[in-house]
C-alpha cells in the first residue's frame, strides 16, 4: 500500500506543506516588524542626539556624524564625548539580537512542529488506509460468500462505525445464507420424501393394472379386489397431494386467514364429529372439559384442520376402548387446549422429529403420510399460537396448544 498513490493523501500532504510554509512566512513577517521597530527606536535615539549636537555645535564635520550613525558603541561615544554626550544603546542592540535569535528559533520550532504534525498525520493516514484496505477485503470476502466474522476494534470513529455496521450486515447475511442452505436441504429432502411416498403406491398401481391387462380371463372377484386397491392408492395419492398443496401455501405465505372470534367448544365438537366414524370403529371414548365461554380469534376452517389432524393422530395411536381427553381453558393471556391420549406413546428419540414433514414413528399407521402434524403446527403458529408435545412410552401423548390473545 502506497499512500502517495492515494489522491486524498497527496492533497493532505500538500496542504500540510502549504500550512507550514504560510506559518513560517507569518512568523518571519512578525519578526521583521519587531526588528524594524527596534531599528526605529535606535535611529530615533541617534537622530535626537545628532540634532542636539548640530544645533549646539554647527561646526561638527560630516565624517563625525557618519561615525555616530554607522559606528559601533565605542566609535559613536568617542565622537559624542567631544561634545559632552554619551549614547548607551547596548540594551537596544541586545534586544535586537534577542529578536534575531527568537526569529531563528521560531522558524526552527515551526518547521519541527510542522514536520512532527505532518508525520503524525501521515501515520494516521497510513493506519486509516490499512483499515480501509481491511474493510475492502472484508467486503470482497462477503461478495465471495465467505462470511467471516472478525471485527476486533471497538474504538470510536466513522470507520469503526462502518465496521460495526458491516459486522451486523455480515451476521444477517450469514444467517440468511444458513437459512437458505437449510431450506435447500429441506426442499431436497422433501422432494426425495415425496418421490418415495409416490413411488410405492404408483408401483403398486402399475403392477395391479398390468395383472388386469395380462389376464383378461381373471375372475371378477379378483379383478374387483385389484380395482378397489387401485382406488385406495389413488385416494391416498390425492390426500398426499392435497396436504402438500396446503403446507406449500403456508411456506409461500399465500394463505389469507379470515380471523374471527371462535367459540372453543363449538370448534372442538365439530372436530370430534368429523372423526366420529373412526372413533366408533375403535370404540374410543372422547372425554371433554371445555369452558363454554372460552373464545379466541383465528380462522375457523384452518383451526378445524389443525385440531382434526392432532385428534386423528391421537386416535390412530390409541388402542381400542381407550380414552382421549380434551380440555380447553380460557385465561386473560391465552386460550389453552390440551389433547391427551392413552396410546403407545412416542420414543424420546422420535419426539424431536415429530413435527418434521414425512417423519413417521415406529408405531405410525402404514397409511400415514407424515404431514398432518407439521401442517397442524404451521396453521397454529400462523394463528399467533404455538404447540408443544409431551409423551411417555406406554402411557400416552399430550399436545398442548396455546392461542395468544
Amino acid at each position: 500500500m502506497n499512500i502517495f498513490k492515494n489522491r486524498n493523501s497527496r492533497k493532505t500532504i500538500l496542504l500540510g506543506i502549504i500550512v507550514i510554509f504560510i506559518s513560517t512566512a507569518i512568523f518571519w513577517v512578525i519578526n521583521n516588524i519587531q526588528y524594524k521597530k527596534y531599528l526605529k527606536i535606535v535611529n530615533n535615539k541617534v537622530d535626537s542626539i545628532i540634532n542636539k549636537v548640530i544645533q549646539k555645535y554647527p561646526d561638527i564635520t560630516e565624517d563625525e556624524i557618519l561615525d555616530i550613525v554607522k559606528g559601533d558603541d565605542v566609535s559613536t561615544n568617542s565622537v559624542l564625548s567631544k561634545y559632552g554626550y554619551t549614547l548607551d544603546i547596548s540594551y537596544i542592540k541586545a534586544l535586537g539580537e534577542q529578536i534575531e535569535t527568537n526569529k531563528k528559533q521560531n522558524i526552527i520550532l515551526i518547521i519541527t512542529f510542522g514536520t512532527v504534525t505532518l508525520g503524525i498525520y501521515l501515520i494516521y493516514v497510513i493506519i486509516q488506509e490499512k483499515k480501509i484496505a481491511q474493510i475492502n477485503e472484508y467486503i470482497r470476502q462477503i461478495n465471495n460468500k465467505n462470511y467471516i466474522l472478525k471485527i476486533e476494534e471497538n474504538d470510536n470513529g466513522e470507520l469503526s462505525k462502518l465496521r460495526n455496521e458491516l459486522y451486523k450486515t455480515t451476521v444477517l447475511l450469514k444467517e440468511t445464507a444458513e437459512i437458505s442452505e437449510k431450506e435447500k436441504e429441506n426442499l431436497s429432502t422433501a422432494i426425495a420424501d415425496i418421490s418415495h411416498q409416490l413411488k410405492t403406491p404408483l408401483t403398486s398401481i402399475r403392477i395391479m393394472l398390468d395383472n388386469i391387462q395380462d389376464n383378461p380371463d381373471m375372475e371378477k372377484a379378483v379383478r374387483d379386489d385389484f380395482i378397489q386397491d387401485i382406488s385406495k392408492q389413488i385416494d391416498w395419492i390425492s390426500s398426499l397431494v392435497i396436504s402438500l398443496l396446503k403446507i406449500a401455501k403456508f411456506d409461500a405465505g399465500t394463505i389469507k386467514m379470515e380471523n374471527k372470534e371462535i367459540n372453543a367448544k363449538k370448534l372442538i365438537d365439530t372436530v370430534i364429529s368429523n372423526l366420529a366414524i373412526i372413533i366408533e370403529l375403535k370404540n374410543i371414548e372422547v372425554i371433554t372439559n371445555i369452558d363454554e365461554k372460552a373464545t379466541f380469534v383465528a380462522d375457523y376452517k384452518w383451526q378445524q384442520e389443525a385440531l382434526t389432524n392432532i385428534l386423528k393422530n391421537a386416535i390412530e395411536h390409541s388402542k381400542e376402548n381407550a380414552k382421549i381427553y380434551i380440555t380447553a381453558e380460557n385465561t386473560s393471556l391465552f386460550l389453552k387446549i390440551i389433547i391427551k391420549d392413552e396410546g403407545s406413546g412416542i420414543d424420546k428419540e422420535d419426539l424431536k422429529y415429530i413435527f418434521q414433514r414425512f417423519y413417521k414413528t415406529k408405531n405410525s399407521n402404514e397409511n400415514s403420510i407424515g404431514i398432518g402434524l407439521p401442517l397442524a403446527k404451521a396453521i397454529i403458529e400462523q394463528s399467533n399460537g404455538y404447540i408443544k408435545i409431551e409423551s411417555k412410552v406406554g402411557k400416552g401423548t399430550s399436545f398442548e396448544i396455546k392461542y395468544l390473545k
